[in-house]
């Protein structure tokens, strides 16, 4: 994936715009589309690109200081990719505090520019010591400020807090 940012100082993009993947034959189904469980493992490499940016990606659950967890996940389907297609991800910070992360993720078919997909997230910063929630480190606290002074003024998608059910008449 990709290296793990230490300078709390670089700048992020807004959205932030993450690495292309191309669908690859495992990940496509009896139905000839990419397998919903596969758009989750495309949302979760982007995720760790976010997390690699903020400082607490895989270097630094390697280190046993902390990491991240999800605690829940909302996908919303909205069109099919196929076998060889190239899909973008861009990544919007909602909201944050000490501990948590919302944040939304929309993945896009890179040549017909479609929106293909959404992720709604909410992450938790976890002590890999005692397995329990804790505060994030100063500097992800402070990068995650500059992130979210570039992505407060970014629209709120339609998706973000949808509820899942059957509307009845």
């Amino acid at each position: 994936m990709t290296t793990e940012n230490t300078d709390v100082n670089q700048s992020i993009g807004a959205p932030l715009i993450c690495p292309t993947e191309t669908v690859i034959e495992d990940w496509i189904d009896y139905n000839g589309h990419l397998n919903m469980a596969y758009y989750h493992v495309i949302f979760d490499h982007s995720v760790d690109h976010f997390f690699d940016h903020l400082g607490v990606g895989s270097v630094y659950a390697r280190s046993g200081a902390g990491s991240c967890f999800s605690m829940e996940v909302h996908v919303n389907y909205l069109n099919e990719v196929a076998l060889n297609d190239e899909v973008e991800v861009r990544l919007q910070l909602l909201d944050f505090d000490s501990k948590r992360l919302h944040f939304f993720q929309e993945m896009y078919h890179k040549k017909e520019g479609y929106l293909a997909a959404t992720s709604e997230q909410l992450s938790l910063h976890v002590d890999m010591q005692t397995r329990r929630t804790a505060p994030f480190p100063s500097t992800v606290l402070d990068t995650l400020e500059n992130i979210m002074a570039a992505h407060k003024n970014l629209p709120v998608p339609p998706q973000v807090g949808r509820v899942i059910g059957i509307k009845r008449k």
